[in-house]
């Protein structure tokens, strides 16, 4: 019964873990954008921007938990193991 349930626990965990991993690309490309602009470049768009990707990264947007719920599952899945 542990088993399963340590199992279910690190499968969410790997879930919540590559939901993050992959917004992480977006949060490259964004900051990419900032480092490449000049002075007649909107800097404040470009930061909020990449504000905007951090914040779905860490919050998980509409469809998901970002790495919020990565925490957590991280959190159950420690509780499970006794750590």
């Amino acid at each position: 019964m542990l088993d399963k349930e340590l199992a279910k626990a690190r499968q969410k965990l790997e879930a919540e873990y590559r939901q993050v991993h992959e917004s992480l690309g977006e949060i490259h490309v964004a900051f990419d954008a900032v480092l490449r602009a000049g002075p007649e470049d909107d800097l404040s768009g470009l930061l909020e921007a990449l504000e905007d990707k951090v914040h779905a990264a860490r919050t998980g947007g509409v469809l998901g938990s970002g790495a919020n719920g990565h925490k957590r599952a991280l959190a159950a899945l420690r509780e499970l193991q006794g750590r």
